[in-house]
């Protein structure tokens, strides 16, 4: 019987390794999975390279994990923000690596990454400092700059409901970057906030197969259930 429900937050981020490249789902606080990331800060890896939309805000989840010294270079589109200033004083202590991607690339990287593609070709970002060191074509006269597929050892992703096969839906705006970062990591480890029996979920609603996910866990946010 496949059954890849964990009972445990250990249990759920058993096996990250230092070094790992942890793609982190969420829209800044939306659809993030902040529990996820408390239980990796109990886990203790370090040295990770996180790929995220934003640097994180205050001093909790991401920028926690940040602030703790245990990640060594981020990936994303939005390093500032409101609220962002674990990241601007690592970043000027020099105690921080980051590389800046543009949103809609960041997402296609990681798509790319789950559909087997290794790189692609895009006029964003093309004629400015993001170009520098990468290949460079011209499409129909107009510059394009390739981009790498972007792969995580690890996605921790946050869905509205699972099952015990792995099978997503996601409600609203937590429909973000969860479902390209559940395809593109080795190990994808997802916390609902509803767990369905088999069959439960609507065949149309699952935006993400459980073939892309390893680990599920509930983790109860007091919500209604529905």
């Amino acid at each position: 019987m496949i059954d890849k429900t964990v009972r445990s937050m250990a249990e759920a981020l058993e096996g990250v390794r230092d070094g790992s490249t942890v793609l982190v789902g969420g829209f800044g606080a939306v659809g993030q999975p902040d529990d996820l990331i408390e239980g990796l800060i109990e886990q203790g890896a370090k040295e990770l390279t996180v790929v995220a939309n934003n640097a994180g805000t205050g001093r909790t989840g991401l920028a926690r994990l940040m602030e703790l010294g245990r990640v060594r270079r981020i990936i994303c589109s939005f390093p500032r923000s409101s609220g962002s200033v674990v990241f601007e004083e690592l970043y000027r202590a020099g105690k921080l690596e980051l590389e800046i991607v543009p949103q809609g690339t960041l997402a296609e990287r990681m798509r790319a990454a789950g559909a087997g593609i290794p790189a692609f070709f895009t006029p964003t970002a093309a004629g400015t400092r993001l170009a520098q060191g990468k290949e460079v074509r011209e499409f129909n006269g107009r510059p394009h700059v390739m981009e790498l597929a972007l792969h995580g050892d690890v996605a921790l992703v946050e869905a509205w409901e699972g099952d015990r096969w792995g099978n997503l839906a996601y409600r609203d705006s937590g429909r973000n970057f969860n479902p390209v970062m559940a395809t593109a990591a080795a190990l994808t480890v997802a916390q609902v906030q509803h767990l369905r029996n088999l069959g439960e979920i609507e065949p149309d609603r699952v935006v993400t197969p459980g073939l892309f996910v390893q680990r599920v866990i509930r983790v109860d946010r007091g919500a209604p259930w529905a």
